[in-house]
């Protein structure tokens, strides 16, 4: 809390204690998770923005750590490290520092986070719930005229799953998801095709049939391995490259199937017949049915869907999300300011050594945000 004034403290605990008591009555227990982790899941999960403006450092025996930069991967370590169980239900509530080297609007590079954590959350109205529990707090501190914007990557996995094309795209273009334009590159690149661009290195693509000749190369060549991909992710990755020389380019209608469903955007109510009309295949519209559930367990809830904003887009900040996604925002005087968002993520307590996935999902309050907006 350096550089606030006194009323301003006494005005931040006031709001984060009437946050937490929300939190703590709804059976959510708190915790408080290390501040240095380890850096490799953060700068592998996190989006572009949280990656570049992460504090990272080495410890004297090599290790690389970091200051966190959220609370969800912390939440998820702790939970992995005291639960006897960790695919067991939990609930978890926090408030503490978060640390960013400052962007462009001068944001401060340490701030509080309050926030939610559900592990073992498998039903879709467990997301209406954390949404609701999100608003009831910011409504407790003082909050009005909310914003609410919705995502679902599920939708997108499903889309693409049903879409005709090698595996190997599916997995390029889900790991470019969270990169627009690096994602439209690509899919400009597999509807163009792959046959007739050559580049300098062609000919030597051309040599790897299989990941084997790899080694037999780099052997001839007198080549030494550089930075940190493993020999078997180099020879994977060109095999994957001759494969695409002579892929079938994918079809222009599959392409503007996938576009089409990227640029739906309006109130959530109004959705769901411009979902089901893109496409009617197996895992998509399954997809579809449990959108329009959620949707079903938001007014169980008490919430108002017509009022939230859909955009297939939204969810392009952090990577380690999977399915439902939201970001709630506030007026103030230089206009709609973030102050609170979340979503579901059902792989990444395996991808930290969980023994199976475990289905979560969470949101985070960025207070000093709410308070400046709430002066």
């Amino acid at each position: 809390m350096a550089g606030k004034s006194p009323a301003e403290r006494q005005a931040l605990e006031r709001q984060n204690a009437a946050i937490m008591a929300v939190f703590e009555r709804a059976g959510f227990d708190q915790i408080a998770p290390d501040i240095i982790q380890p850096a490799d899941i953060f700068l592998e999960r996190s989006g572009e923005d949280i990656r570049a403006r992460t504090f990272v450092f080495n410890d004297p025996a090599g290790q690389e750590l970091c200051l966190r930069p959220d609370l969800t991967v912390p939440a998820c370590r702790y939970h992995l490290s005291h639960a006897e169980n960790s695919a067991a239900e939990a609930k978890y509530c926090y408030l503490g520092p978060a640390f960013r080297f400052p962007d462009e609007k001068l944001s401060p590079q340490e701030f509080n986070q309050a926030g939610l954590e559900w592990f073992g959350a498998v039903d879709i109205s467990a997301e209406a719930r954390i949404l609701k529990l999100a608003i009831s707090a910011l409504e407790a501190a003082g909050a009005t005229g909310l914003k609410v914007t919705l995502g679902d990557i599920g939708l997108f996995t499903a889309l693409l799953n049903d879409i005709e094309m090698p595996d190997r795209w599916r997995r390029r273009l889900r790991h470019q998801f969270w990169r627009p334009q690096a994602f439209q590159n690509l899919l400009a690149t597999f509807a163009a095709g792959h046959s007739q661009k050559r580049t300098s290195i062609s000919p030597i693509i051309d040599e790897f049939k299989n990941g084997d000749a790899t080694t037999t190369w780099l052997d001839q060549n007198n080549i030494a391995l550089q930075g940190n991909r493993t020999l078997a992710e180099i020879s994977s990755r060109l095999a994957e490259k001759f494969a695409d020389r002579s892929q079938k380019p994918l079809d222009g209608m599959k392409r503007q199937t996938i576009e089409n469903y990227l640029n739906i955007e309006g109130a959530a109510t109004d959705v769901p017949l411009l979902l089901e009309a893109i496409s009617t295949t197996q895992q998509y519209s399954v997809a579809c049915a449990s959108f329009a559930k959620r949707l079903e367990f938001f007014e169980d809830a008490g919430l108002n869907p017509r009022r939230f904003k859909f955009s297939a887009n939204f969810g392009r900040e952090l990577e380690y999300y999977t399915g439902f996604v939201f970001q709630i925002e506030a007026n103030s005087a230089h206009g709609p300011v973030a102050i609170a968002g979340g979503g579901r993520y059902d792989e990444l307590l395996s991808d930290l050594g969980a023994a199976q996935k475990v289905p979560a999902i969470g949101c985070a309050i960025h207070t000093e945000r709410l308070a400046a907006v709430l002066a």
